[in-house]
This record gives structure tokens, C-alpha cells and sequence, in this order.
């Protein structure tokens, strides 16, 4: 388990730093089923109203879980996670993962979690439940 775990309401979490590109976004739409063409054509992004192709939203749950499993330090202690995507994260930004511990309840945690892209942007916002120990039922 993370020696994070034994923290404070307030406490800041480690970040999560990704730096999308093009393969890197065509290669998770493959595997999560997301032909989109928003993702990777940017004559269809630009005629949908969008700057440039986008990071599909489920990478953005994916990174959230990421920082949520990296604070806790099992996978399997992340009970949930949920975002809401604010803005557009174009391919090719940096995107990075803060949060801090918002409520030390018993045995969960909760995590408030945003994502913002290189220029600042906030691209999305949510929250994180993790148990801070995992008692195998096995």
C-alpha cells in the first residue's frame, strides 16, 4: 500500500503526467472501440466545430483511475471513479492529473481530481473513491 494513504482531508496527491499524441490516441480509441473520427482526422474534428482532433473522455477516466490506484497502490482498492470533461484536450497537449484528499471516512477516501492540458485549460473534473486497505475475501 502508498504511504499516502494514512493522509490528511487537504493532502495533495502525486500527478499524473501524459503527453498525448497521435498514435498514442488512435492506439487506445483500437482497444476501447472508440472509431470516433473526432480523435484522428482533423478535416472531421474541424468540421464537427472543434480547433483539432481531441483526447476521447475515456482517457480522461483512465488517468483519473491511474491517479487514484498510483495514490492508494492497488488498482484493486479504487472503488470509483467519476469526471465530467469541461473543455477540449487536443491531441498533442500534455495532459496532467492533481488532486487532493477530500474526505477521510472510515474506510474510504475521496479524492477530488481535475486534469488541465499544458496552457492551464481544465479539461476535467471529478472525483476519485479508494479503500485504503483491501481485505481479500479469499
Amino acid at each position: 500500500m502508498s504511504e499516502h494513504v494514512a493522509s490528511a482531508v487537504g493532502d495533495e496527491i502525486e500527478p499524473v503526467v501524459l503527453q498525448t499524441d497521435p498514435v498514442r490516441v488512435l492506439r487506445f480509441g483500437a482497444a476501447t472501440h472508440n472509431a470516433h473520427r473526432i480523435h484522428y482526422d482533423t478535416a472531421h474534428a474541424h468540421s464537427e466545430g472543434l480547433a483539432d482532433r481531441v483526447v476521447m473522455a475515456q482517457l480522461h477516466g483512465s488517468l483519473f483511475f491511474r491517479a487514484a490506484a498510483r495514490f492508494v497502490g492497488d488498482p484493486d482498492a479504487v472503488v470509483s471513479v467519476g469526471w465530467q470533461n469541461r473543455a477540449p484536450a487536443y491531441v498533442g497537449c500534455t495532459l496532467t492529473v492533481t488532486g487532493t484528499v477530500r474526505v477521510v471516512d472510515g474506510g474510504r477516501v475521496t479524492l477530488a481530481l481535475e486534469e488541465r492540458s499544458g496552457d492551464g485549460t481544465l479539461c476535467a473534473a471529478g472525483e476519485a473513491i479508494v479503500l485504503p486497505t483491501v481485505n481479500p475475501v479469499c
